[in-house]
């Protein structure tokens, strides 16, 4: 599926009565989460435990 396609698609799940801030919100979380599988893809992800031990010493302090 295209980009174009993509964000078509999501515009129309959007309710009937969407706002342009609506279709807005929604492009950009749509393009966040291409993004973020896209750079998980080519292995620029953070591994699991690694972000344990942030968030365990991030509410310990």
């Amino acid at each position: 599926m295209t980009t174009k396609e993509l964000a078509i698609k999501s515009i129309k799940q959007l309710p009937e009565d969407a706002t342009w801030e609506d279709i807005q919100e929604r492009i950009n979380f749509v393009a966040g989460v291409r993004k973020g599988i896209q750079e998980l893809d080519a292995g620029k992800g953070i591994a699991h435990e690694q972000v344990k031990e942030e968030f365990s010493e991030w509410l310990s302090s």
